[in-house]
């Protein structure tokens, strides 16, 4: 399996503690071994001349000074080697395992350093965009260049997209020493960085220039507008305001029930509707629908 990821293109690592399993990896041209430490750092001496380096981790129950004994190992047999803390799950040390990446940091100034962040987003029930955001800022001042994520649990479904989104924007927010906003808003995927809205007076005023039967549709921060020639009708519930409209041709009444739920989605979460348009996910948003077009109220009027 290494073997044809790698003649993919593919980069690969290995994390096992078993002996044969790295070694096997490693010949078949696995470039990281996860983890080392003085229980298998024998094994991290056949490294030597392969290229493959390793990820050194604390003696297990052990502080950070059981790194120096395998760091010093490394660097006598030619090992390149990465320095992983540990980053421990929140409500089990998670805020004294930040502390120990940044006195690594204090301590190596110079070291290469790895963060596995699957204990963090894999084991805290939110959306990953803003976990992700905020554990790779950390890397970026820490200057942690090497990230291991996963992506098992459903809301972790993107972590390494959004990593990639993250690192850019917290490089940018570090070196330029401004806020990471208003420059990538990629990660803001349930509600929008701002919220476009027209108030009763203004949409009153739009009203008053229509001349023909399409509907439009608007909605602000709690409600929906739809209003044509003939009408104009305000409200939050979508199936009360479809039964304003006066619709029963099916293709129309099918185009409004989607715009109109897709308003009413928008409200809820905090976004912006445009009619027609696909609401905005941050980087999951996908293309409008090239086949989306304002459907024309073709039924006769209601008497």
């Amino acid at each position: 399996m290494v073997r044809e990821l790698v003649s993919a293109g593919m980069r690969v690592s290995v994390d096992s503690f078993d002996a044969g399993e790295v070694r096997a990896a490693v010949s078949a041209g696995a470039e990281l071994v996860l983890s080392v430490n003085g229980s298998n750092l024998d094994v991290a001496r056949e490294l030597a001349g392969t290229g493959a380096r390793a990820v050194v981790i604390p003696e297990f129950g052990a502080g950070l000074d059981s790194l120096e004994p395998s760091i010093a190992a490394l660097e006598r047999w030619g090992v390149g080697y990465l320095l992983d803390p540990i980053i421990e799950p929140i409500g089990f040390g998670f805020t004294a395992s930040i502390e120990r990446y940044a006195e690594v940091r204090r301590r190596y100034p110079l070291a290469e350093m790895l963060m596995g962040v699957g204990n963090i987003t894999e084991l805290t029930a939110a959306d990953s965009t803003g976990v992700n955001a905020v554990l790779i800022a950390i890397c970026q001042e820490l200057r942690v260049r090497a990230v291991l994520t996963t992506e098992v649990i459903p809301w972790a479904r993107g972590a390494v997209r959004e990593i990639d989104i993250a690192r850019r924007l917290m490089y940018y927010a570090v070196r330029n020493r401004t806020l990471p906003k208003n420059v990538d808003d990629r990660l803001v995927t349930v509600k929008d960085p701002e919220i476009l809205e027209y108030d009763e007076a203004e949409l009153r005023r739009l009203h008053a220039a229509v001349t023909d039967s399409n509907f439009r549709i608007f909605a602000d921060r709690a409600t929906i507008t739809v209003f044509n020639d003939e009408r104009f009708v305000r409200g939050t519930d979508p199936q009360e305001i479809f039964g304003h409209l006066g619709v029963d041709e099916p293709t129309h009444a099918f185009y409004l029930g989607r715009e109109l739920m897709k308003a009413k989605l928008a409200i809820t979460l905090g976004k912006t509707y445009r009619q027609e348009g696909a609401l905005s996910w941050g980087y999951l948003t996908p293309p409008d629908d090239a086949r989306s077009e304002h459907v024309k109220l073709t039924q006769r009027r209601r008497r």
